[in-house]
């Protein structure tokens, strides 16, 4: 059973964790920077890797003994080599690279997305090979055919915008707070969903290719009528039924993806991962489709949605089983398909 120190940074989320056997999370610590980047209302990645930096060693330090184990007990360091901000990945790759070589342990590069879809196997209760995997998060808005060892298919992903950028962009233009998700969420509560008509792009085509950039124009400008109205301000309850009405799109947009997905892969198990896999409404509604299609569904819990380190170890742990490991060459790397480079195929499904 091997011990995984695995070390996140890709984006404004300083993490590490410790996970045994990839599935048994002894401890995860996740710095958030939304307090650096919330005057700015997205992240600043310059920014990001100045707080990365500042904090790495600490929160390292507080997984290791989170778990009860001294750093020469781990039997690997896992870092995360893309994709990402290619200055918040180089903090952690350089990082890890330094004490894998300290400690004379392996070091493992993984591929960001690959941990997520990694994350529906994280617990007691591990999610089933095959199944199709829904990457929903501020950089990303995919589908992939989670088929076995190394083999990983693309569906279908966004041409333009992820869903959650879109997320922290409407949440920007209503002058709300920052991370935009979360807001929006919370908003959406007491709003009306069918308050706005606005569209959803790409749902009436029949690939599974997704696209936020036209929904997200759409909103912005009902928000510009709205305020028209109201003396150049949003009311509670506009602000309400317009996050109410655009969260319902995307979720139509999504939920509808994955049906088509299902359909045409004969898949019978779904994983809904990363940051937007918080959303509530997004949560209820894939779990209203695996009613109604009698699917096995894996929405993980909501510490594992955003970015953290667990699902890296997780990755990280049948890497090291099947002999893939890295050098100090190992470098990061801000764009490239799963599978590439860094993970070499995915080697957590044994």
């Amino acid at each position: 059973m091997a011990l995984i120190l695995g070390i996140e940074s890709s984006c404004d989320d300083m993490a590490a964790a410790v996970v045994r056997d990839g599935t048994q999370v002894l401890a995860s610590v996740v710095h958030s920077q939304d307090a650096v980047h919330a005057p700015y209302g997205g992240v600043v990645p310059e920014l990001a890797s100045r707080d990365h930096v500042r904090n790495v060693h600490a929160v390292t330090a507080r997984a290791l003994a989170g778990a009860d184990v001294a750093v020469e007990d781990v039997d690997a360091v896992a870092v995360t080599s893309g994709p990402g901000l290619i200055g918040s990945l180089l903090v952690g790759v350089s990082f890890g690279k330094a004490l894998a070589y300290r400690i004379g342990r392996p070091l493992i590069g993984v591929h960001h997305i690959e941990g997520h879809l990694a994350s529906a196997r994280i617990g007691e209760n591990p999610l089933e090979l095959p199944y199709l995997g829904l990457v929903v998060s501020g950089g990303h808005t995919a589908a992939y055919h989670v088929e076995d060892l190394g083999r990983i298919e693309l569906l279908g992903q966004t041409r333009d915008d992820a869903a959650g950028e879109a997320f922290d962009k409407v949440a920007k233009r209503m002058g709300l707070g920052y991370p935009g998700g979360r807001e929006i969420d919370e908003r959406a509560r007491d709003g009306r969903r069918d308050a706005y008509a606005f569209p959803r792009p790409m749902l009436a085509e029949p690939g599974l290719e997704f696209s936020f950039s036209g929904l997200k124009t759409a909103v912005a400008l009902e928000i510009a009528r709205c305020e028209q109205r109201g003396g150049g301000r949003l009311s509670p309850a506009d602000v309400a039924d317009l996050a109410a009405s655009f969260q319902e799109a995307v979720a139509d947009v999504i939920v509808g993806k994955a049906h088509r997905a299902l359909d045409r892969t004969g898949l019978r198990r779904l994983a809904l991962v990363g940051g937007l896999a918080a959303n509530s409404r997004l949560r209820e509604r894939v779990a209203q489709l695996a009613d109604e299609l009698g699917l096995e569904v894996r929405l993980p819990p909501l510490r594992l949605c955003t970015d953290n380190a667990a699902m890296i170890a997780a990755v990280a742990d049948g890497m090291l089983a099947a002999g893939r490991t890295a050098d100090l060459e190992l470098e990061a790397f801000s764009r490239v398909p799963v599978g590439a480079r860094a993970g070499e195929g995915t080697a957590w499904s044994r």
